[in-house]
Order: structure tokens, then C-alpha cells, then sequence
């Protein structure tokens, strides 16, 4: 008996087509606005929704399906959506699944365009929201309406690392629904469905792109719900990709996992070094024994990505230090 192939494996196969002669490692850019149907009743019934048709470019084509196929692959996930950037599908995930009175939760050392949104959001529909200490789950202020919990791990800048799998078993006891800004882990070294969370947001700008060449976001979710309402929303606002952009992300996905684990360990290095320096005060990075959290991203991660913080001393210059 053979091992089922890993999702490594599968995302460097080629995609499945009906022309069996030619077959490539490549994926073909398919450009679309309007969409040719055999006839007119064909054309009455088509269904945006459905992912066996196509109704017109700007939800899909071929191409965007195929990279929404293997960033589930990457995932662990049912669903995925593309949106133009990961501060849009930040702020698409708020406004779709978000109403009225509803309560969001958002760590005090959030992305600051994240909470930017969320007060944008008060105004325009009324919701309300409050921070939290991502360290400290047991002390989350849910209230009767909170409806959603954001959570970045590591945090914004500062690095916390949270325990996700805490946070999203009290999020579910309240009713209320688990997001995470996974662009760190890259659905690599974190399994965020497996530890409870709802909905998975990434910047694909940053470690699937990894040529500073393309600015990209995505949605990823196993609820059929909630995909459908993140869906619509996409919809009615009319937010697509570029076909080219596919073409480039779909490039780099079968290296992904070797890039990001060159630029863990190269981090690491740098990192290390830097921690020795006379004009470092202090490094955060979730690898490193004294980072808040240490002991989860221990117990929860597999790696850590290139990115972390260096605080200076503050009674340095800056315009003299030259490391």
C-alpha cells in the first residue's frame, strides 16, 4: 500500500484538463469579461455560484480557479477567494460577514489598517469592537453580540504570539467566529483550521508572490456558509484579479515552502547576530526563547517566517548607527 501523495506533492502536479495530448506544469492565462454561451437558455440559467460554469470574468475564469484549488490545497481548506490585495480581504471578511450591533474583537497589537477598518465600521453600519491582550484568552471581553474574533499570530510588529487554539475554543462556547491574518504562517508552519479557526486571510503579496511582483489577497474557509456570504459580498462589489497575477502566484506556489524555509533559518541567523549588537535593546522573534508566546509557537508552529522586530536602545541616534 502507497502513501497518498502530500499537498507538496500535489501542488507542483499539472491541473487536470480535457485535452489529454498536451499536458504542462503550467497553467494557461485565461483572459475574460464576457462569457459565450451554446444559447439563450443557457445564458438564463447561469449561476454565479456555481463553480462548474462560468457566467462571466470577472468571477472567475480558469485560472483563478485553479490558484483558488491550490491555495485550499495549501490551506487545509474547502473554499478560497481572491481578492486584490490582503488589506481587501482584511477589510472584505469585516464588511461580509459584520452587521449592525454586531461586536468584533481585535488584538491591542493589531494590524493598524485592521483596526483602522473596524472604526470605519462603526461609523458606516454601526457595529461596535474592542481590543484585547492577545496573551491573555481567559480575559477576552466577549460580550452577548460579539459575532467575530480577529487574531494575528504573531501580533503586528511587537510579535506576540497568541494561543489560537485557546482563543477559538472560548470563541465558539460565545457563538462567535474565529478569524486569522495568516500572511506570517503562509499556510505553512501554523495549521490554523486544525486549531479552530473559521476563516483563514493572507497577503499572497508576501511569501506565496516572493518576487515583490504582485499584490494579492485570499480568503479561505471550509464553512460552506460562510463562503457563500464572503462570496456575495465579493460579488456585489465587484472585485476581481489579474489572470497574469494567477499565472505568477500559481509560479510560485511549488517553491513556496523552500523559500520560506531558507528565509526562516537566514532570519534566524540575522536575528541572532543582531541580539549581540551594542545598539540592540532588544529582538522579537517568536523563535527566540524570551518573545511573548515562545511556548506556543513552540507547541503550535513547525517554522517562522523572515519577518520579525528590532527594538533599538532608546538613547541611540539613528543617524549613527551603522551596522
Amino acid at each position: 500500500m502507497t502513501n497518498p501523495p502530500s499537498r507538496w506533492t500535489k501542488i507542483v502536479q499539472p491541473a487536470e484538463r480535457a485535452d489529454t495530448v498536451f499536458r504542462s506544469l503550467t497553467d494557461p492565462i485565461t483572459r475574460a469579461s464576457t462569457i459565450v454561451f451554446d444559447n439563450v437558455e443557457q445564458f438564463r440559467k447561469r449561476d454565479w455560484r456555481d463553480k462548474s460554469r462560468y457566467s462571466y470574468g470577472l468571477q472567475a475564469t480558469p485560472i483563478t480557479r485553479r490558484l483558488e484549488q491550490q491555495l485550499c490545497l495549501l490551506d487545509g481548506a474547502k473554499h478560497a477567494l481572491l481578492y486584490p490585495s490582503g488589506l481587501n480581504a482584511i477589510c472584505m471578511t469585516l464588511m461580509a460577514l459584520l452587521r449592525n450591533s454586531d461586536h468584533l474583537l481585535i488584538p491591542a497589537n493589531a494590524y493598524t489598517p485592521t483596526l483602522d477598518m473596524a472604526r470605519f465600521m462603526v461609523d458606516l453600519i454601526g457595529i461596535t469592537y474592542a481590543t484585547y491582550d492577545p496573551l491573555t484568552p481567559e480575559a477576552i471581553p466577549f460580550t452577548k453580540n460579539t459575532r467575530m474574533i480577529w487574531v494575528e499570530t504573531p501580533g503586528s510588529i511587537t510579535m506576540e504570539i497568541s494561543d489560537l487554539r485557546a482563543i477559538a475554543e472560548i470563541a465558539h462556547r460565545h457563538q462567535a467566529l474565529v478569524a486569522v491574518d495568516a500572511t506570517w504562517s503562509a499556510g505553512i508552519s501554523l495549521p490554523v483550521f486544525e486549531l479552530g479557526a473559521d476563516i483563514s486571510v493572507h497577503a499572497l503579496t508576501k511569501y506565496p508572490s516572493g518576487g515583490s511582483d504582485v499584490i494579492m489577497g485570499a480568503i479561505t474557509t471550509s464553512d460552506d456558509d460562510l463562503h457563500a456570504r464572503l462570496y456575495q459580498a465579493r460579488t456585489l462589489f465587484g472585485i476581481g484579479v489579474s489572470p497574469e497575477d494567477c499565472y505568477l502566484l500559481l509560479r510560485s506556489l511549488p517553491h513556496l515552502r523552500a523559500r520560506y524555509e531558507i528565509q526562516d533559518s537566514a532570519a534566524r541567523l540575522i536575528a541572532g547576530w543582531l541580539q549581540h549588537q551594542p545598539y540592540i535593546y532588544r529582538v522579537l522573534h517568536p523563535a527566540f526563547s524570551d518573545c511573548p508566546g515562545h511556548a506556543v509557537w513552540k507547541r503550535d508552529f513547525c517554522g517562522a517566517a523572515s519577518l520579525f522586530s528590532v527594538v533599538m536602545h532608546p538613547d541611540i541616534p539613528q543617524d549613527i548607527i551603522d551596522l
